[in-house]
């Protein structure tokens, strides 16, 4: 980080602590003064309840509120024209701290942070640059390498699958961990075990286009299911509940949710067939992050979850326990515990 850097920093922690804690007169018109203790989150057009990552980080602001006396306010964006006028909106808030949710933000994020020096800004799931924003990013190929092998390991037909939303570093970064993670099952076990819709070499795989059709993400798994996958990892957003309603309809099959636990936020008819999630702990980064504009200690350099610091990890096999025998969960466990050593790295053009 350069000198210009650090002074820069500087002038944001101490002008957006001091709105965190105390925000002031919003302008003109735009309502009365502020709560003490406050932030804005802004989702982007998947909404707020979108059982990935809009509603872990509202849920991690949540918490902030409860511990950390805050309090927080969801701006939601329901399509493309929402995105800069939310974002606009939240910064008139008088608030010192600004959360975006995702690559639609970046734009608009990055906008207004240059705009409002003053104020901290944190964007979930994209990286961008700026003195006064926060990318809040992780790793996830380490722990969907984990669902891989777990993947392969539970398979009864050799065969596996994965798709995404979108061509984007986001979502890459899970189908190459995944993709590693069948590999090494593999190699270890001198198995076959053959992966569907995504090839790591070539960067290139199965995509619906969108993250929020779901019809596309079942018909799409149904192809994969005909040509024998039997475990497949959906990382498209809403559109994953396409994939668990094909796996519902179809005896054997499991699938593998994304960002939360899909046990705990999919509809409950849907929980027979969900073998893991690969998670992210949003939560607790939002929790971290405004503590540190409350101390002052708030920068630019970006959050990154890992196995190591509980920022990804692997959800309870839930119904499906049965699958996993215990030679496999723990050959697992020595694998996570290699990773967090940095004995075993998993690497993906994708990482944060």
């Amino acid at each position: 980080m350069t000198r210009r850097t650090r002074i820069g920093i500087g002038a944001v922690l101490a002008a957006a602590s001091l709105a965190l804690v105390a925000c002031g007169q919003a302008p003109e018109g735009a309502g009365e003064t502020q709560s003490e203790l406050c932030a804005r989150m802004v989702t982007n057009s998947g909404g707020l309840e979108d059982r990935s990552f809009n509603q872990s980080s509202w849920e991690g602001l949540q918490r902030a509120e409860e511990q950390l006396g805050i309090e927080a306010e969801a701006i939601v964006s329901t399509g493309e024209t929402d995105l800069a006028p939310n974002v606009q909106q939240a910064v008139d808030s008088g608030c010192g701290l600004i959360v975006t949710v995702g690559w639609e933000l970046a734009e608009a994020t990055t906008d207004q942070a240059g705009k409002n020096p003053d104020l901290a800004f944190a964007i979930v799931d994209e990286t961008v640059e700026g003195e006064n924003i926060k990318p809040v990013v992780f790793d996830t190929a380490q722990a969907a390498f984990l669902a891989g092998y777990l993947a392969a390991g539970v398979s009864k037909t050799g065969v596996v699958a994965t798709f995404g939303g979108g061509n984007q570093p986001p979502v890459t970064l899970f189908m190459d961990g995944f993709a590693d993670g069948v590999a090494k099952y593999n190699e270890a076990h001198g198995a076959t075990v053959r992966l569907l819709g995504w090839d790591k070499a070539a960067q290139d795989g199965a995509f619906t286009g969108d993250f929020e059709d779901i019809n596309k993400g079942k018909a799409l798994t149904e192809g994969f299911i005909d040509q024998g996958a039997d475990v497949i990892l959906p990382v498209a957003g809403q559109v994953g509940e396409g994939a668990a309603s094909a796996a519902v309809e179809r005896e054997g099959v499991s699938v593998i949710w994304v960002d939360s636990d899909g046990y705990e936020t999919l509809a409950a008819q849907y929980r027979p067939v969900l073998l893991t999630s690969v998670l992210k702990n949003t939560q607790d980064a939002m929790v971290q992050i405004v503590g540190e504009v409350q101390d002052g200690s708030f920068s630019n350099e970006p959050y990154i979850g890992t196995l190591e610091n509980g920022g990804v990890e692997i959800a309870p096999y839930h119904d499906r326990a049965a699958l996993v025998s215990v030679e496999l969960d723990a050959e697992i466990d020595g694998l996570r515990k290699q990773i967090i050593a940095g004995e075993l790295e998993i690497t993906s053009p994708s990482a944060p």
